[in-house]
């Protein structure tokens, strides 16, 4: 059986590399750092169901770009709309 010493500067180090990836997580707007969202994220970033983003792009309130499958929509143009500005 081998035995692992662990010294507290290796705990010192283990809590700073914890408390940053911690941070990463949890940090406010995080998702505002991408520039193009998902679906699924835009979603989730305005509480609403697939139906309501379908009606938003149907109705021309939020502009998407679709590659094969998946729709995209800009941060940029979910700011306006959230502004109130629309697209």
């Amino acid at each position: 059986m081998n035995v692992e010493l662990i010294t507290r500067e290796d705990l010192r180090e283990f809590k700073t590399e914890l408390l940053n990836e911690l941070k990463q997580i949890f940090q406010p707007g995080q998702v505002q750092s991408k520039k193009w969202l998902k679906s699924s994220e835009v979603r989730k970033m305005l509480n609403i169901s697939a139906g309501t983003l379908q009606n938003l792009r149907i109705n021309g309130t939020l502009r998407f770009t679709k590659i094969g499958s998946i729709m995209y929509y800009k941060l940029e143009d979910i700011n306006k709309v959230l502004e109130g500005n629309g697209i």
